[in-house]
């Protein structure tokens, strides 16, 4: 059996690495080690700012909501999602959120049936 050499599957590696670090800063997009070390982070902080991101989204749909549910006469947020609640109403709070930032009109017409 003849012997393989792995150069060209290393190369290969290397250039993928180098490839995707692309743009970074200094050492870390020339030298495979840190350009190695750089994208694991990366990877790591991007999944973990992808779980963020859903809770940065609820926050501000919160707060969209609160904003609307005050200029429709309602005494605060809790108090008009139990309404909701109770009323039987299964929208979510980014189809609330809609509402009250691109359809006004609509969204009064939700507060109102929930007073």
């Amino acid at each position: 059996m003849s012997r393989v050499k792995g150069g060209v599957a290393s190369a290969k590696r290397r250039r993928n690495v180098l490839k995707r670090a692309k743009g970074y800063r200094h050492g870390r997009s020339t030298k495979e080690r840190y350009a190695h070390e750089a994208l694991l982070h990366a990877g790591k902080y991007a999944f973990a700012h992808r779980r963020d991101k859903k809770n940065d989204f609820r926050q501000l749909w919160i707060v969209r909501i609160n904003a609307a549910v005050r200029e429709n006469g309602h005494a605060s947020y809790s108090r008009f999602i139990g309404a909701l609640k109770k009323h039987g109403v299964a929208l979510d709070r980014k189809v609330l959120a809609t509402f009250a930032k691109d359809h006004p009109q609509i969204f009064a017409r939700i507060a109102k049936k929930v007073t």
